[in-house]
């Protein structure tokens, strides 16, 4: 008797673990759940969970997880876990089966493709960062560097192998159509989503993040600052800033970025910044409601290549944005079509300070707050969870139907 398809989800990323990618991928996993048999392949120590009726299976495939400032040691332990994926997948997929993966790390979709391809099953790609343009743009990779051709020619490989790719920001097409591998009937724009239910949070005195704060505007910046951020633009903005007593800078998070600003700090001093550790996920909603706009800090030339999937949250509480990036960029495109915040241009801090201390002004206003407080929160509601975990749903129905991949509007 022939068995039933099956979906195999592979990710380094799964519960326990805390990150963000591992939340998406578990909540794409078990939503595919209610309508197939899925197969979690995880690298996350203490993720595997036995077979239960409408669960994902996790397996576990041991892994090496160093720190994130270690990149030799990291690209090694990427790279030993990418390959026991790759033999895990032979095993696991099936013709007619469907692998669902992400681009964490960057060589595991190459794997995955692969795999599929030789056990006939499709394949899927979630891409979250889109390489090697993340390296460039961080300034570890130079465009016509040899490695960086390496990585587009492989890409391009990987591309013609997947059956569907699914964007989180639709400034992504057009870089994907560079690829002569990737059409655009296989390009799925599914946005995330809101963790925290919308709602508009007023700023409380009791707020535990912004009682020791006397500044009548506080701005926040909240969330993993990783190779795509620029950390530097937010404490030279707070340095032009500092003798406006009434303007002040609460900035938590974690990563490279955060090392940097916390750094910074050690040496300046700033009368104007407070620093807080990455706070748990029972806090987060506190954090958020304490600042009265939050900062998203891209480098140049993001459009295409990151989305910032804290966006979203920062919606669900009622705040506006203020967004350091290229005006083509998902999330900026979102602020502007939505009236939800200010763009600002990467690498210029003056340009930074100015946009605060416009909505400084303007926020002052309770009119004007509230309005955006509004729009915020109605833009938060159309990023519903519901309505992307159906969308994968969906996707993956198709897939396994054997049925050509519709893109859709």
């Amino acid at each position: 008797m022939r068995k039933p398809r099956k979906v195999v989800v592979v990710s380094q990323h799964y519960p326990p673990d805390h990150s963000t990618t591992a939340a998406i991928m578990a909540a794409i996993a078990e939503r595919i759940a209610d309508d197939a048999e899925v197969v979690v392949v995880s690298g996350m120590p203490g993720s595997a969970q036995p077979a239960a009726p409408g669960r994902p299976v996790v397996v576990e495939i041991k892994n090496w997880l160093p720190g994130k400032a270690a990149l030799l040691k990291r690209a090694l332990a990427e790279t030993l876990f990418t390959a026991r994926i790759f033999l895990a997948l032979l095993t696991q997929l099936k013709r007619g089966d469907v692998a669902l993966t992400v681009t964490a790390p960057f060589v595991l979709p190459y794997a995955v493709a692969a795999a599929a391809r030789l056990k006939g099953a499709k394949s899927a790609l979630i891409l979250h960062d889109l390489f090697p343009d993340v390296l460039v743009m961080a300034g570890l990779l130079q465009p016509s560097s040899l490695a960086a051709r390496a990585l587009r020619a492989i890409n391009a490989l990987m591309f013609r192998a997947l059956n569907a790719v699914i964007v989180i920001g639709r400034d992504a097409e057009k870089l994907l159509l560079r690829y002569g591998g990737m059409t655009q009937d296989k390009i799925r724009f599914i946005p995330n989503w809101t963790t925290l239910a919308p709602g508009y949070r007023p700023v409380s005195p009791d707020n535990p993040f912004r009682k020791a704060i006397a500044a009548r505007f506080v701005v926040g910046l909240s969330g993993n600052l990783g190779f795509t951020h620029d950390p530097d633009i937010v404490f030279e903005a707070a340095r032009l800033l500092q003798g406006e007593r009434d303007i002040h800078f609460l900035l938590s998070g974690w990563g490279i970025g955060f090392d940097r600003l916390k750094e910074m700090q050690a040496a300046a001093q700033l009368g104007n910044v407070t620093l807080v550790e990455r706070v748990a996920d029972d806090e987060l909603a506190a954090l958020l409601s304490s600042a009265d706009v939050w900062l998203i800090p891209y480098r140049k030339n993001v459009a295409g290549v990151s989305v910032p999937s804290r966006f979203y949250n920062l919606l669900a509480i009622g705040r506006p944005v203020m967004l350091v990036s290229e005006a083509e960029a998902e999330a900026a495109l979102t602020v502007k079509e939505n009236q939800l915040g200010w763009v600002v241009t990467p690498s210029r801090p003056d340009q930074l300070a100015d946009a605060i201390r416009l909505a400084a002004g303007s926020l002052a206003s309770e009119a004007q707050s509230a309005a955006m407080a509004e729009r915020a929160v109605a833009a938060a509601r159309t990023f519903s969870p519901e309505r992307a975990l159906g969308s994968y749903a969906a996707l993956v129905g198709e897939l396994l139907g054997n049925r050509d991949v519709e893109r859709t509007a």
